[in-house]
């Protein structure tokens, strides 16, 4: 029997009603997803992320790793950073700003905390350690006044920040560099990785011993092998090389104790 205009009008409504009602679904439960923060530096994000110059960063990579109909992976790393003006620049001002409950941070710094505080071309270096000295200086690049903290102090504000929101911090001790010596990779276990994991562990974050990792696959491939992972210096791998780091980031994560994060990547 046909339906007079009544129930047509009837039937659009309830139409219009039900897709109103997915959407807003939909919206909800975006709304609610959780999402994954990388910040760090070039070797975490270089360039673009595109690898148009052939570099590439491990964080480029982490997003094919998940499950991104379950989680999002937003990587905000930068080349050139530290842990120091990643904060002085707003660029963790801008993830705080979306940063909720249930959300993960995995950092890497180090590669460039190593540099002068005060220098006319880039002043990024940080004291090093993870005590609270501070010395008070001149930054030339900024053209202010300010007052340059340790390693730990800023990686501390990272973790103290993201925990304030909610979410749950991973350190990662920075990537090695195409460095041997008799067979082995120069490691940075007295220096930015041992800070780093004292700093999670002290704090109550998760750590994954990254430049460990790495380093012992490097040394399984041997020098010759690995020279190919770096076409311009001994810092900035290719896109082999930061696959190969994100395959550590991703055994990280399996490895990590009460740390739901690994129940989102792809099985």
């Amino acid at each position: 029997m046909a339906m007079n205009n009544n129930s047509r009008k009837l039937v659009r409504s309830l139409a219009v009603i039900g897709l109103l009602v997915l959407v807003s679904s939909f919206a909800v439960w975006q709304s609610r997803k959780h999402t994954i923060y990388i910040i760090g530096d070039s070797t975490v994000k270089n360039g673009d992320g595109t690898g148009k110059s052939e570099l590439w960063g491990w964080g480029s990579f982490m997003a094919d790793r998940f499950d991104t109909t379950r989680i999002s992976v937003e990587n905000h790393a930068i080349g050139g950073r530290s842990s120091r003006t990643f904060i002085n620049e707003g660029r963790w001002d801008r993830v705080l700003e979306k940063l909720k409950k249930g959300d993960y941070v995995i950092m890497q710094f180090g590669h460039n905390d190593g540099g002068p505080l005060d220098d006319t071309a880039r002043a990024r270096g940080t004291i090093k350690g993870i005590g609270d000295d501070s010395v008070a200086i001149y930054n030339p690049i900024r053209k202010v006044n300010e007052v340059v903290h340790t390693y730990g102090w800023y990686m501390r504000k990272y973790i103290n920040d993201a925990r304030a929101k909610g979410a749950i911090s991973i350190v990662c001790s920075p990537v090695p560099r195409n460095i041997f010596k008799d067979g082995k990779v120069e490691r940075a276990n007295t220096s930015y990785g041992k800070w780093a994991e004292e700093v999670a562990s002290s704090n109550g974050a998760f750590f994954i011993p990254l430049n460990d990792l790495i380093a012992d696959e490097y040394e399984k491939l041997g020098a010759d092998s690995v020279k190919h992972f770096f076409p311009g210096d001994h810092t900035h791998p290719n896109k082999n090389g930061s696959m190969l780091n994100a395959d550590m980031v991703v055994k990280g994560i399996w490895n990590l104790r009460n740390n739901d994060l690994k129940e989102y990547l792809k099985k």
